[in-house]
């Protein structure tokens, strides 16, 4: 039996566990790239920033540890109100806390959060910012039943919000006993808890993924933690899966289908996968935790940025601040909905780095990341949309570029690609090598659909060797408000094929790509797709899409039936792939199969551990990775189909 916090009972991951290089990696790449100059002859004048009162823009909010805690309450509840249902709408909103404490035992502090809200600490520290009180995220009740009471109460829609850098301090005073019980934080895609301390002593509420005072059934497909320390247990519910990347728990209550866990003190043996369904590394192979807004001890706004890392376990600041570096706020050029792209794009020529403040963006001409180490930084969900098939936002094929807190949106006349990593053809520039400095993308989601009609070939494009994908959701929508002609209802499921055109989610052609949680769905031809040599996955979450009319619309040219959900190229000799599934809905036409969730060449170099396909209702999935694995079908709806490792197919019972 493995002991908790040990890799895998396997060769490749027992290679991994040998990698552990704690403290930092060397990071002195190759910074002479030529800079770019085009602009700046042009530019507007440097942006006066303020260093301790930046100009955020009017959907940021700053508190302060001396404000009353009923006005932060009033504020705060007052967005909760407007966000909770606003799922398409374009509202977006940081609350941002200043280093102290906020609500007492008797007036605890407790916050709701809707979609598009981000909560934040402006500490060093997590610790340097308390919430006596809670942070919360309960079901959504999409119905009411006869009686006029809510029904269909789920986490399943709970997306796009954020929670990072604080220690939560759980206090339910006031709320009833269920409330009181835990600290909930019920939601799926696109959600992130970053940098959080969560106390645990004598009496205090659990942390739960799971809303159950709610009105069922209760279903939850989320999530994400990373660089967190939890002091209780936390109870995973019913959430269908989870990733928790370099943290420490005091516990994990279950797994459902898919729970994976890399570099987590605490974190559940997985030697008897898949019951229960855990995978666990002992060590994260590459990471980089994501940028974040502090308050010195001037009281002056700077940007940590953390340094790149292999082999690394446990939370970056248990010893102080995160390794790395500081950028002051007045090196950030900060835009707002009405800046234009060539300002924008002057300022970056500049030399300065991006604050995207919360809003809708509409981007007619590509933003272009050109220099090395260049941070774009959004908050509260800054969303960019692609206008007249732009695409919205390119990086050059240069070291150490970071792009954190950005949602990207296709529009309506169709993209090419909307977020492009590296020229498709490569760089004619001088060679580097980025493995100690790889660009990074931190919480970055895609959208094809949903808000308005959308269109894109690609959502993203990673052409550049050296990436790490730090969480992303990539989705064409599977519902929407999008208004189709003859539109039946909220999904819309009659004309969402020919309309929101999406057809793969994710193309990785760069060598030495890394993905730490990827979550891409609804494609309508392979999801993702893995061209580059020596990739690496840690959890891949993907649904097929619910929409194709017919067969003849889920076929590859061959004949081959459906498409996988995640290819590996033919020619690839080098990948691997830990905690994977893919879900088939086909709502549409139920006749529908689809012969493989996974779609790798059989050779030794390529490794798949603990990979799943699950039918949620309609359609068939003949096998879970190329010819091997059980078929999901009606007849195992909601029972997943395993795969414990492959080459060579190795399935429950078998190991």
């Amino acid at each position: 039996m493995n002991s908790p916090g040990t890799p895998l009972h396997t060769p490749a991951l027992r290679r991994r566990g040998r990698r552990r290089l704690p403290g930092l990696l060397s990071v002195a790449v190759a910074l002479s790239v030529a800079p770019a100059t085009v602009g700046v002859a042009s530019a507007a004048p440097p942006q006066a920033v303020d260093p301790t009162n930046p100009d955020l823009g009017p959907n940021i909010t700053v508190f302060d540890p001396s404000m009353p805690v009923d006005d932060i309450q009033a504020t705060l509840d007052a967005t909760y109100a407007q966000q909770v249902d606003n799922e398409m709408g374009t509202e977006r909103y940081a609350y941002l806390f200043k280093p102290g404490t906020y609500g007492t035992d008797e007036n605890p502090l407790q916050i709701k959060v809707g979609y598009y809200t981000e909560i934040t600490g402006l500490g060093a520290s997590p610790t340097d910012v308390v919430i006596n009180g809670k942070v919360e995220v309960y079901n959504r009740c999409l119905d009411t039943d006869p009686d006029g009471e809510p029904g269909n109460c789920i986490a399943l829609v709970n997306f796009w919000r954020t929670l990072s850098n604080l220690t939560i301090d759980a206090n339910g005073a006031g709320q009833d006993g269920c409330r009181a019980s835990a600290n909930f934080w019920a939601v799926s895609q696109a959600v992130s808890l970053r940098r959080l301390n969560v106390l645990a002593g004598d009496g205090q509420p659990q942390f739960s993924l799971m809303d159950y005072c709610t009105r069922g059934p209760h279903f939850a497909s989320g999530g994400y933690i990373a660089d967190s320390k939890f002091g209780g247990t936390v109870v995973n519910g019913s959430q269908q899966q989870w990733y928790t990347r370099d943290s420490e728990i005091g516990g994990w209550s279950n797994a459902v289908w898919n729970q994976v866990f890399s570099g987590v003190v605490g974190a559940p043996d997985d030697a008897s996968f898949p019951d229960p369904a855990y995978t666990t590394l002992e060590t994260t192979p590459v990471s980089r935790e994501k940028p974040y807004l502090f308050i010195d001890e001037q009281g002056a706004y700077n940007v940590r940025v953390p340094a790149a890392q292999t082999g690394t376990r446990g939370v970056s600041w248990d010893e102080g601040m995160t390794a790395g570096r500081t950028i002051p706020i007045t090196d950030f050029f900060i835009a707002k909905p009405s800046t234009s792209v060539q300002e924008i794009n002057n300022q970056l020529a500049r030399g300065k780095n991006l604050l995207i403040t919360p809003g809708v963006y509409d981007i007619a001409k590509s933003i272009s990341v050109k220099r090395a180490d260049t941070v774009v930084l959004g908050l509260g969900h800054a969303t960019l949309t692609a206008v007249g098939g732009s695409i919205p936002l390119t990086v050059a094929d240069v070291p150490g570029v970071v792009v954190a807190g950005v949602t990207i949106d296709a529009g309506t006349v169709e993209s090419p690609v909307l977020l492009q990593v590296g020229k498709k053809n490569g760089n004619n520039g001088r060679a580097h090598d980025a493995s100690a400095n790889p660009t990074t993308l931190s919480d970055v989601y895609f959208r094809v659909g949903g808000p308005h009609i959308g269109k894109a070939d690609i959502a993203l494009e990673v052409n550049s060797d050296d990436v790490l994908i730090d969480h992303t959701w990539v989705w064409r929508a599977d519902h929407g408000i999008e208004g189709f002609e003859g539109e039946p209802g909220f999904l819309g499921d009659d004309v969402r094929w020919e309309v929101n055109i999406g057809r793969n989610g994710v193309v990785v052609n760069g060598d030495d790509v890394t993905a730490t949680g990827l979550f891409v769905e609804h494609f309508q031809e392979h999801n993702t797709i893995w061209n580059g040599e020596n990739g690496t996955t840690v959890l891949y979450q993907n649904e097929l899409p619910y929409d194709p009319p017919t067969q003849a619309d889920w076929q590859e040219p061959d004949g081959t039936l459906g498409w996988a959900g995640y290819k590996v190229a033919d020619d690839v000799t080098t990948h691997n792939l830990y905690g994977g599934g893919v879900y088939v809905y086909n709502r549409n036409n139920p006749d529908i199969v689809t012969e493989m969730g996974f779609e790798v060449p059989v050779t030794p170099g390529v490794e798949l551990f603990h990979v799943m396909t699950v039918n949620l209702g309609e359609g068939t999935v003949e096998h879970v990775v190329n010819d091997c694995g059980s078929q999901s079908d009606n007849s195992n709806t909601g029972a997943p189909q395993y795969v414990i490792s492959y080459p060579p197919c190795v399935t429950p019972g078998e190991e």
